[in-house]
């Protein structure tokens, strides 16, 4: 970018200024494009900003299964039962899943960036003040909802701002960026375990804020992309057109109700994603799969540790089991993502997913085998291998399965209905135990859930499969079909366009921008 000379009194620190921010935008924007398409990176930034994602998940997914190296002290320090205490973590976690809508308001409103470092701020202020808690209670606000809210925050916006960086290589960047769930569960349980012995639990809390509040730092670098002549400042993650304006009715009280439900049915189309989930029958039926399986999938890793040392297993030893699953998770990851990035796989994602979801739920029945470092670690293993996939493929398949534009409300809507089987399914298991005494039928309710889950969407989009194949058979001897269209449109100006790489000769739509509706 050249410099005009006699600009008429315009001064060179204000010129370049003007050309730093000019160079700024359009490298986040990768490069001025006809009629104003974002450049989806898949490189460049994008590598620093999958870093920073993979450090944001590794602090905050993984968080609320090391809470079981606490659950002993937790229960002798409040004289609380299993189903009392239980609920720490689960208020934790169904927190961080229930707040999409919110984080989605704070996304339009601030970006990625700052919603992430807002997000770090809470679940270290939470997480610190719980190291002062005088009853169980006052974990359930600090710890749960505070702490879980700040999680939610931080979360959903890194998976968000992900998408937008990588279009090509969506897969592998998604599975890259779910190690960083395993690189918690392999750090966590041994930093937890050695503060727990050096500092007691409310020392471990009040490190453990400050360790949270690292998310700050990833948040800082994750630059969001912008079109060509937006207004600097203005992040790429408004989507969908404002919302429409009534235009008078019979009388003011009539207009402005029209204009409060106008408002309101903008609001949930926008950051619920209602509309998907009654039109759209493969996000119907994947999030009723997901809902249901996730009753079952977290259980295991609240109840592991607890379970091996109440059959005299050390606590040094039984915390080991969590970080051997996050080095199985960590050296897995990285290639089945390259794996399954290959387009052979394109479209059957969803099924790989099932059947990994399938092995996982049946894996939990090896934990009644006994209680022995052997069993378990054979467990932790299966379990381990089977929550690689899971976790490395669930994003890429709901993308797939809706438009990219209304992934931030689709995941928002979704985060919402696993909370609820999120928040009640530990206790349920506490319960299960205070009623038995033995932890071992929490993993048998836990395979049975998880199993019937997969069964459930391998065979609902089977026969989504099965319609539509048949449905394009029928159609075909009288005109091609037409390419289908998302059920929103694309918002002006969030267009992506595939970086065309050497060997590729792909070519773009009319207006230099291909609509991106899957993966």
């Amino acid at each position: 970018m050249t410099r005009a000379d006699g600009t008429g009194g315009t001064s060179d620190a204000a010129e370049k200024v003007r050309e730093a921010a000019a160079a700024d935008r359009e490298f986040e924007c990768g490069g001025p494009e006809p009629g104003g398409a974002i450049e989806a990176p898949d490189g460049g930034w994008g590598w620093v900003v999958l870093a920073a994602t993979i450090v944001v998940l590794a602090l905050t997914l993984a968080f609320p299964s090391c809470m079981g190296i606490f659950y002993t002290d937790l229960q002798n320090e409040f004289h609380a039962t299993n189903s009392e205490t239980s609920w720490v973590p689960s208020i934790m976690t169904s927190v961080l899943h229930a707040g999409g809508p919110f984080c989605s308001v704070l996304v339009e409103r601030l970006g990625c960036r700052a919603t992430v470092m807002l997000g770090g701020v809470l679940s270290g202020l939470g997480m610190a003040a719980s190291s002062f808690s005088r009853s169980v209670e006052e974990l359930y606000l600090t710890a749960g909802v505070i702490t879980g809210l700040g999680f939610c925050f931080s979360f959903q916006p890194a998976v968000a701002i992900l998408g937008h960086y990588f279009v090509r290589r969506r897969a592998f960047a998604n599975a890259m960026s779910s190690t960083g769930t395993a690189l918690g569960l392999c750090t966590l349980p041994f930093l937890g375990n050695y503060l727990h012995a050096a500092l007691g639990w409310r020392g471990s809390f009040l490190v453990l804020g400050g360790v949270l509040l690292n998310s700050c730092v990833c948040g800082a670098v994750m630059r969001p992309l912008r079109a060509p002549g937006r207004r600097r400042g203005q992040p790429l993650m408004n989507h969908g057109p404002p919302p429409p304006e009534e235009e008078g009715g019979a009388g003011k009280a009539s207009g402005r109700a029209g204009r409060t439900w106008s408002r309101v049915a903008a609001f949930l189309t926008k950051h619920m994603a209602f509309d998907q989930l009654r039109h759209n029958a493969r996000y119907r039926a994947f999030a009723v799969g997901i809902t249901w399986t996730m009753l079952g999938f977290v259980v295991p890793l609240v109840y592991l540790v607890p379970y091996a040392t109440a059959h005299g297993m050390d606590p040094g030893r039984a915390a080991l089991l969590l970080s051997i699953l996050g080095l199985v998770n960590i050296a897995v990851r990285p290639p089945i993502g390259v794996l399954f990035s290959a387009a052979w796989f394109k479209g059957r994602h969803v099924y790989v997913f099932a059947w990994a979801l399938l092995v996982n739920g049946l894996s939990n029945a090896i934990c009644c085998a006994g209680p022995g470092f052997r069993v378990l670690l054979a467990y932790v293993v299966v379990y381990g291998l089977s929550m690689s996939v899971v976790g490395s493929l669930m994003y890429t398949v709901l993308m797939e399965v809706v438009d990219m534009s209304r992934f931030p409300s689709a995941l928002g809507l979704l985060s919402i209905m696993e909370s609820v089987t999120l928040l009640v399914g530990p206790p349920l298991a506490g319960i299960l135990i205070d009623r038995t005494g033995q932890y071992f039928y929490v993993f048998i309710a836990c395979s049975a859930v998880v199993t019937s889950s997969a069964i459930y969407l391998i065979v609902a989009f089977y026969w989504l499969d099965t319609r539509d194949r048949k449905l394009s058979q029928r159609d075909q001897p009288s005109a091609p079909p037409e390419p289908a269209r998302p059920a929103v449109d694309l918002a002006p100006g969030c267009q992506y366009r595939i970086v065309p790489t050497e060997g590729d000769k792909d070519t773009a739509s009319a207006g230099g921008a291909e609509n991106i509706t899957g993966i």
